[in-house]
Protein backbone atom coordinates (compact mmCIF):
# COMPACT_ATOMS: atom_id res chain seq x y z
CA UNK A 1 0.00 0.00 0.00
CA UNK A 2 1.23 3.54 -1.21
CA UNK A 3 -1.50 5.30 1.25
CA UNK A 4 -0.28 7.40 4.28
CA UNK A 5 0.32 5.47 7.59
CA UNK A 6 -2.87 5.92 9.81
CA UNK A 7 -3.01 5.49 13.69
CA UNK A 8 -5.79 5.86 16.15
CA UNK A 9 -5.67 6.44 19.74
CA UNK A 10 -8.83 5.67 21.51
CA UNK A 11 -9.67 3.14 19.26
CA UNK A 12 -12.60 1.98 21.78
CA UNK A 13 -16.21 3.42 22.24
CA UNK A 14 -16.37 6.60 19.89
CA UNK A 15 -13.25 5.27 18.37
CA UNK A 16 -14.55 2.35 16.82
CA UNK A 17 -16.42 5.12 14.65
CA UNK A 18 -13.25 5.95 13.28
CA UNK A 19 -12.33 2.22 12.70
CA UNK A 20 -15.50 2.10 10.16
CA UNK A 21 -14.41 5.41 8.57
CA UNK A 22 -10.84 3.87 8.19
CA UNK A 23 -11.88 0.30 6.84
CA UNK A 24 -13.00 1.05 3.22
CA UNK A 25 -10.00 3.76 2.50
CA UNK A 26 -7.53 0.63 3.76
CA UNK A 27 -9.23 -1.71 1.93
CA UNK A 28 -8.83 0.43 -1.19
CA UNK A 29 -5.24 1.29 -0.29
CA UNK A 30 -5.99 4.62 0.09
CA UNK A 31 -4.63 5.23 3.67
CA UNK A 32 -2.54 1.68 5.43
CA UNK A 33 -3.64 1.38 8.72
CA UNK A 34 -0.73 0.40 10.88
CA UNK A 35 -1.54 1.00 14.78
CA UNK A 36 -4.54 1.01 17.63
CA UNK A 37 -3.96 2.85 20.99
CA UNK A 38 -6.41 2.33 23.88
CA UNK A 39 -5.83 2.16 27.43
CA UNK A 40 -8.52 -0.85 27.51
CA UNK A 41 -8.09 -3.97 25.55
CA UNK A 42 -9.55 -3.43 21.86
CA UNK A 43 -13.08 -4.29 21.21
CA UNK A 44 -14.35 -6.40 18.29
CA UNK A 45 -16.12 -4.14 15.58
CA UNK A 46 -17.45 -6.53 13.06
CA UNK A 47 -17.74 -3.96 10.61
CA UNK A 48 -14.16 -3.12 11.06
CA UNK A 49 -12.17 -6.11 11.61
CA UNK A 50 -8.64 -5.56 12.81
CA UNK A 51 -6.24 -5.35 10.01
CA UNK A 52 -3.29 -8.25 10.05
CA UNK A 53 -0.11 -6.33 10.64
CA UNK A 54 -1.97 -3.74 12.52
CA UNK A 55 0.59 -3.16 16.06
CA UNK A 56 -1.53 -2.27 19.34
CA UNK A 57 -0.75 -0.03 22.42
CA UNK A 58 -1.67 1.02 25.44
CA UNK A 59 0.63 4.30 25.38
CA UNK A 60 0.39 6.95 22.62
CA UNK A 61 4.22 7.76 22.92
CA UNK A 62 4.89 4.19 22.07
CA UNK A 63 3.20 3.99 19.13
CA UNK A 64 4.43 7.12 17.72
CA UNK A 65 7.97 5.80 18.12
CA UNK A 66 6.82 2.25 16.86
CA UNK A 67 4.35 2.87 14.27
CA UNK A 68 5.76 5.85 12.58
CA UNK A 69 2.37 7.00 11.03
CA UNK A 70 1.81 9.57 8.73
CA UNK A 71 -1.51 10.71 10.07
CA UNK A 72 -3.17 9.93 13.22
CA UNK A 73 -6.72 10.56 14.45
CA UNK A 74 -7.62 11.36 18.34
CA UNK A 75 -10.22 10.30 19.84
CA UNK A 76 -10.05 10.27 23.59
CA UNK A 77 -11.27 12.50 26.51
CA UNK A 78 -11.11 16.29 25.49
CA UNK A 79 -9.40 17.35 28.60
CA UNK A 80 -6.11 15.08 27.33
CA UNK A 81 -7.18 16.36 23.41
CA UNK A 82 -3.69 19.05 23.52
CA UNK A 83 -0.89 16.93 24.89
CA UNK A 84 -1.35 14.17 22.67
CA UNK A 85 -2.00 16.54 19.71
CA UNK A 86 1.26 18.15 20.86
CA UNK A 87 3.25 15.21 20.72
CA UNK A 88 1.53 13.81 17.06
CA UNK A 89 2.83 17.02 15.75
CA UNK A 90 6.58 16.56 17.46
CA UNK A 91 6.94 13.50 15.31
CA UNK A 92 6.17 14.99 12.22
CA UNK A 93 2.39 13.73 11.76
CA UNK A 94 -1.02 15.46 10.92
CA UNK A 95 -3.99 15.20 12.95
CA UNK A 96 -7.58 14.40 12.84
CA UNK A 97 -8.70 15.60 16.22
CA UNK A 98 -12.03 14.62 17.50
CA UNK A 99 -14.48 17.54 18.78
CA UNK A 100 -14.05 19.31 21.00
CA UNK A 101 -10.64 19.89 19.58
CA UNK A 102 -9.45 22.22 22.80
CA UNK A 103 -11.30 23.48 25.59
CA UNK A 104 -9.43 27.28 25.77
CA UNK A 105 -8.46 29.85 23.61
CA UNK A 106 -5.15 29.61 25.41
CA UNK A 107 -5.07 25.91 24.29
CA UNK A 108 -6.53 27.04 20.67
CA UNK A 109 -3.42 29.32 20.86
CA UNK A 110 -0.81 27.01 21.56
CA UNK A 111 -2.04 23.97 19.15
CA UNK A 112 -2.17 26.83 16.50
CA UNK A 113 1.57 27.78 16.95
CA UNK A 114 2.34 24.22 16.96
CA UNK A 115 0.45 23.64 13.50
CA UNK A 116 2.56 26.82 12.74
CA UNK A 117 5.86 26.04 13.66
CA UNK A 118 5.67 22.11 12.81
CA UNK A 119 3.88 23.00 9.11
CA UNK A 120 1.77 20.13 9.83
CA UNK A 121 -2.04 19.94 9.29
CA UNK A 122 -4.92 19.00 12.05
CA UNK A 123 -8.13 18.32 10.66
CA UNK A 124 -11.44 18.63 13.74
CA UNK A 125 -13.73 16.15 13.72
CA UNK A 126 -16.56 18.36 12.77
CA UNK A 127 -17.94 15.54 10.17
CA UNK A 128 -21.22 17.11 9.50
CA UNK A 129 -19.07 20.62 7.84
CA UNK A 130 -18.39 17.96 5.01
CA UNK A 131 -22.34 18.14 4.37
CA UNK A 132 -23.96 18.96 0.63
CA UNK A 133 -26.82 19.70 2.25
CA UNK A 134 -24.68 22.48 4.23
CA UNK A 135 -23.03 23.52 1.11
CA UNK A 136 -26.55 24.05 -0.65
CA UNK A 137 -27.86 25.68 2.27
CA UNK A 138 -24.92 28.30 2.24
CA UNK A 139 -25.55 28.72 -1.74
CA UNK A 140 -29.44 29.74 -1.09
CA UNK A 141 -28.08 32.13 1.14
CA UNK A 142 -25.41 33.71 -0.65
CA UNK A 143 -28.22 33.99 -3.73
CA UNK A 144 -30.59 36.07 -1.66
CA UNK A 145 -33.28 32.53 -1.20
CA UNK A 146 -34.02 33.66 2.66
CA UNK A 147 -33.38 37.18 2.08
CA UNK A 148 -31.56 38.94 4.61
CA UNK A 149 -30.77 37.13 7.19
CA UNK A 150 -31.90 37.62 10.88
CA UNK A 151 -31.43 34.39 13.36
CA UNK A 152 -30.11 31.60 13.43
CA UNK A 153 -31.09 28.60 15.97
CA UNK A 154 -30.93 24.72 16.43
CA UNK A 155 -32.76 22.16 18.64
CA UNK A 156 -32.23 18.75 19.29
CA UNK A 157 -33.30 16.73 21.93
CA UNK A 158 -31.19 13.39 22.55
CA UNK A 159 -31.93 10.60 25.35
CA UNK A 160 -29.30 9.80 27.20
CA UNK A 161 -28.94 6.71 30.35
CA UNK A 162 -27.64 6.32 33.54
CA UNK A 163 -24.73 4.15 31.81
CA UNK A 164 -23.94 6.71 29.62
CA UNK A 165 -22.90 8.94 32.95
CA UNK A 166 -21.20 5.29 34.09
CA UNK A 167 -19.15 5.07 31.30
CA UNK A 168 -15.78 6.91 32.28
CA UNK A 169 -14.34 8.50 34.83
CA UNK A 170 -14.55 11.57 33.12
CA UNK A 171 -18.41 11.64 31.71
CA UNK A 172 -20.57 14.19 32.80
CA UNK A 173 -17.72 15.79 34.51
CA UNK A 174 -17.00 19.69 35.12
CA UNK A 175 -13.21 18.61 35.57
CA UNK A 176 -10.86 16.00 36.33
CA UNK A 177 -7.41 15.64 38.11
CA UNK A 178 -7.49 19.64 38.47
CA UNK A 179 -8.08 19.67 34.21
CA UNK A 180 -10.95 21.11 32.62
CA UNK A 181 -13.25 18.67 31.07
CA UNK A 182 -16.97 19.83 30.34
CA UNK A 183 -18.88 16.78 29.46
CA UNK A 184 -21.77 18.48 28.74
CA UNK A 185 -24.81 18.64 26.30
CA UNK A 186 -23.32 21.68 24.31
CA UNK A 187 -19.45 20.56 24.69
CA UNK A 188 -19.66 17.41 23.74
CA UNK A 189 -22.66 15.30 21.72
CA UNK A 190 -24.40 18.05 20.76
CA UNK A 191 -22.00 20.36 19.71
CA UNK A 192 -22.33 19.53 16.22
CA UNK A 193 -25.54 21.85 16.23
CA UNK A 194 -23.77 24.44 17.42
CA UNK A 195 -20.71 24.75 14.91
CA UNK A 196 -23.21 24.04 12.65
CA UNK A 197 -24.67 27.09 13.25
CA UNK A 198 -21.45 28.86 13.28
CA UNK A 199 -21.11 27.13 9.83
CA UNK A 200 -24.07 29.22 8.89
CA UNK A 201 -23.37 32.44 10.27
CA UNK A 202 -19.64 32.39 8.37
CA UNK A 203 -21.95 32.33 5.27
CA UNK A 204 -23.99 35.06 6.29
CA UNK A 205 -21.24 37.64 6.82
CA UNK A 206 -18.34 35.89 4.67
CA UNK A 207 -16.16 35.70 7.70
CA UNK A 208 -15.55 33.60 10.71
CA UNK A 209 -18.32 34.41 13.79
CA UNK A 210 -16.40 36.50 16.21
CA UNK A 211 -18.48 35.83 19.21
CA UNK A 212 -18.57 38.90 21.36
CA UNK A 213 -20.78 37.86 23.95
CA UNK A 214 -22.26 34.02 25.86
CA UNK A 215 -25.83 33.88 27.54
CA UNK A 216 -26.47 30.74 28.57
CA UNK A 217 -28.85 29.23 31.00
CA UNK A 218 -27.83 25.18 32.52
CA UNK A 219 -29.94 22.56 33.14
CA UNK A 220 -29.33 19.04 34.16
CA UNK A 221 -31.24 16.21 35.61
CA UNK A 222 -29.13 14.43 37.78
CA UNK A 223 -26.23 14.40 40.32
CA UNK A 224 -23.66 15.53 37.23
CA UNK A 225 -21.31 18.44 37.23
CA UNK A 226 -22.59 19.68 33.61
CA UNK A 227 -25.74 20.64 31.69
CA UNK A 228 -27.66 17.74 30.18
CA UNK A 229 -29.84 20.29 28.90
CA UNK A 230 -29.22 24.32 27.73
CA UNK A 231 -29.95 27.58 25.99
CA UNK A 232 -27.11 29.06 24.19
CA UNK A 233 -27.58 32.80 22.63
CA UNK A 234 -24.36 33.80 21.12
CA UNK A 235 -23.91 37.19 19.63
CA UNK A 236 -21.50 37.74 17.01
CA UNK A 237 -19.23 41.33 16.18
CA UNK A 238 -21.75 41.26 13.50
CA UNK A 239 -24.13 39.12 11.78
CA UNK A 240 -27.38 37.58 13.72
CA UNK A 241 -27.71 35.95 16.54
CA UNK A 242 -27.86 32.23 17.14
CA UNK A 243 -29.37 30.45 20.08
CA UNK A 244 -29.23 26.38 20.68
CA UNK A 245 -31.63 24.57 22.30
CA UNK A 246 -30.58 21.34 22.95
CA UNK A 247 -31.18 18.21 25.45
CA UNK A 248 -30.05 14.84 26.28
CA UNK A 249 -32.91 14.45 28.62
CA UNK A 250 -35.95 14.68 25.44
CA UNK A 251 -39.46 13.10 25.45
CA UNK A 252 -38.93 12.10 21.87
CA UNK A 253 -36.08 11.92 19.77
CA UNK A 254 -34.92 14.62 17.25
CA UNK A 255 -32.14 14.07 16.02
CA UNK A 256 -31.39 18.11 15.34
CA UNK A 257 -32.06 20.58 13.22
CA UNK A 258 -30.67 24.31 11.96
CA UNK A 259 -32.82 26.79 11.59
CA UNK A 260 -32.13 29.84 9.37
CA UNK A 261 -34.93 32.90 9.46
CA UNK A 262 -35.03 35.64 6.97
CA UNK A 263 -37.23 38.07 5.30
CA UNK A 264 -38.26 36.15 2.83
CA UNK A 265 -38.78 32.67 4.69
CA UNK A 266 -37.07 30.05 6.94
CA UNK A 267 -34.71 27.11 6.01
CA UNK A 268 -34.55 24.31 8.18
CA UNK A 269 -31.40 21.85 7.85
CA UNK A 270 -32.02 18.39 9.36
CA UNK A 271 -28.24 18.45 9.93
CA UNK A 272 -27.43 14.46 11.13
CA UNK A 273 -30.00 13.15 8.32
CA UNK A 274 -28.46 16.11 5.86
CA UNK A 275 -32.58 16.41 4.69
CA UNK A 276 -32.68 20.40 3.29
CA UNK A 277 -36.12 22.50 3.55
CA UNK A 278 -35.82 25.82 1.94
CA UNK A 279 -38.60 28.37 1.15
CA UNK A 280 -41.09 27.30 -1.36
CA UNK A 281 -40.61 23.27 -0.71
CA UNK A 282 -43.35 21.50 0.50
CA UNK A 283 -41.16 18.83 2.49
CA UNK A 284 -37.98 18.99 3.64
CA UNK A 285 -35.43 16.71 0.56
CA UNK A 286 -32.31 14.69 1.31
CA UNK A 287 -29.03 16.02 -0.34
CA UNK A 288 -26.80 13.17 -0.32
CA UNK A 289 -23.45 13.52 -0.29
CA UNK A 290 -20.94 13.77 2.49
CA UNK A 291 -16.84 14.16 2.18
CA UNK A 292 -15.55 12.33 4.58
CA UNK A 293 -13.10 14.48 7.08
CA UNK A 294 -10.17 11.57 7.27
CA UNK A 295 -10.41 11.65 3.16
CA UNK A 296 -10.54 15.09 2.91
CA UNK A 297 -7.29 14.88 5.25
CA UNK A 298 -5.61 12.54 2.85
CA UNK A 299 -6.06 14.85 -0.46
CA UNK A 300 -5.31 18.07 1.16
CA UNK A 301 -1.44 16.15 2.39
CA UNK A 302 -1.02 15.28 -1.37
CA UNK A 303 -2.49 18.48 -2.78
CA UNK A 304 -2.32 20.94 0.35
CA UNK A 305 -2.58 24.00 -2.26
CA UNK A 306 -5.11 22.97 -3.93
CA UNK A 307 -7.60 20.58 -1.50
CA UNK A 308 -8.60 22.98 1.66
CA UNK A 309 -9.16 21.33 4.89
CA UNK A 310 -13.24 20.70 5.80
CA UNK A 311 -12.53 21.76 9.66
CA UNK A 312 -9.12 22.88 10.10
CA UNK A 313 -8.28 24.46 13.52
CA UNK A 314 -8.66 27.96 12.81
CA UNK A 315 -12.36 27.01 11.60
CA UNK A 316 -13.60 25.87 15.04
CA UNK A 317 -12.57 28.49 16.96
CA UNK A 318 -15.22 30.55 17.39
CA UNK A 319 -16.94 27.47 18.86
CA UNK A 320 -13.68 27.25 21.46
CA UNK A 321 -14.20 30.93 21.89
CA UNK A 322 -17.87 29.80 22.83
CA UNK A 323 -17.33 26.83 24.74
CA UNK A 324 -14.87 29.02 27.15
CA UNK A 325 -17.93 31.14 27.57
CA UNK A 326 -20.12 27.89 28.96
CA UNK A 327 -17.36 26.78 30.96
CA UNK A 328 -17.24 30.00 32.99
CA UNK A 329 -21.38 29.54 34.26
CA UNK A 330 -21.76 28.28 37.10
CA UNK A 331 -23.23 24.69 38.21
CA UNK A 332 -26.65 23.80 36.01
CA UNK A 333 -29.94 24.31 37.85
CA UNK A 334 -31.16 20.55 38.59
CA UNK A 335 -34.46 19.92 37.59
CA UNK A 336 -36.37 17.36 39.41
CA UNK A 337 -39.99 16.40 41.17
CA UNK A 338 -42.76 17.00 38.86
CA UNK A 339 -40.95 18.69 36.17
CA UNK A 340 -39.72 14.73 35.43
CA UNK A 341 -40.68 11.24 34.04
CA UNK A 342 -38.48 8.47 35.39
CA UNK A 343 -38.37 5.25 33.44
CA UNK A 344 -36.30 2.44 33.47
CA UNK A 345 -33.73 1.19 35.75
CA UNK A 346 -29.97 0.59 37.07
CA UNK A 347 -27.83 1.20 33.75
CA UNK A 348 -30.81 1.64 31.76
CA UNK A 349 -32.13 4.34 33.46
CA UNK A 350 -34.33 7.54 31.21
CA UNK A 351 -34.77 10.87 33.08
CA UNK A 352 -37.06 13.23 30.56
CA UNK A 353 -38.00 16.97 31.41
CA UNK A 354 -41.88 16.63 30.48
CA UNK A 355 -42.38 19.14 28.06
CA UNK A 356 -39.06 20.32 27.08
CA UNK A 357 -38.83 19.55 23.11
CA UNK A 358 -42.07 22.02 22.86
CA UNK A 359 -40.03 24.40 24.69
CA UNK A 360 -36.63 24.10 23.16
CA UNK A 361 -38.51 24.00 19.49
CA UNK A 362 -40.10 27.59 20.47
CA UNK A 363 -36.44 28.94 21.36
CA UNK A 364 -35.34 28.11 18.79
CA UNK A 365 -37.85 28.93 16.60
CA UNK A 366 -37.88 32.61 18.28
CA UNK A 367 -34.12 33.23 18.96
CA UNK A 368 -35.36 33.50 22.47
CA UNK A 369 -33.78 31.85 25.70
CA UNK A 370 -36.07 29.99 28.38
CA UNK A 371 -36.32 32.04 30.89
CA UNK A 372 -37.53 34.92 27.94
CA UNK A 373 -40.16 32.32 26.77
CA UNK A 374 -41.91 32.55 30.83
CA UNK A 375 -41.11 28.76 31.23
CA UNK A 376 -42.10 27.76 34.83
CA UNK A 377 -38.66 26.05 36.03
CA UNK A 378 -36.21 28.56 33.82
CA UNK A 379 -33.57 30.24 35.49
CA UNK A 380 -32.01 33.81 34.65
CA UNK A 381 -29.35 33.30 31.74
CA UNK A 382 -25.81 33.88 33.07
CA UNK A 383 -24.03 36.12 30.53
CA UNK A 384 -19.97 36.29 29.68
CA UNK A 385 -18.43 39.06 27.64
CA UNK A 386 -15.88 37.36 25.36
CA UNK A 387 -12.54 39.04 24.75
CA UNK A 388 -11.68 38.95 20.65
CA UNK A 389 -9.63 36.64 19.64
CA UNK A 390 -7.45 35.93 16.79
CA UNK A 391 -7.98 32.49 15.38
Amino acid sequence: MSGPRVAIVGANGHGRWHRRAVAPLHEAGRVRLVALVDVRPIEDEPLAPVPAGVTVHTDHREMLAVARPDVVVVCTPPHTHLPIALDVLAVGADLLLEKPPVLSMAEHRTLARALADTGRACQVGFQALGSAALAELAAAIRRGVLGTVTGIGTVAAWQRTDGYYARSPWAGRRSLNGRPVLDGALANPLAHAVMQCLAVAEVVTGAPVRPARVEVERYRVRPIEVDDTAALRVVGHAGPPIVAAVTLAGEDFLAGEVLVTGTAGRAVLEYKTDRLLLPGDDVPRAVPGRRGLLENLVAHRADPGGVALIAPLARTAPFTAVLEGVQAAPEPTLLDGDLVTVTGAGADRVVTVRGVNAVLRRAAERGALLSELAVPWAVPPVRAELAEEGG
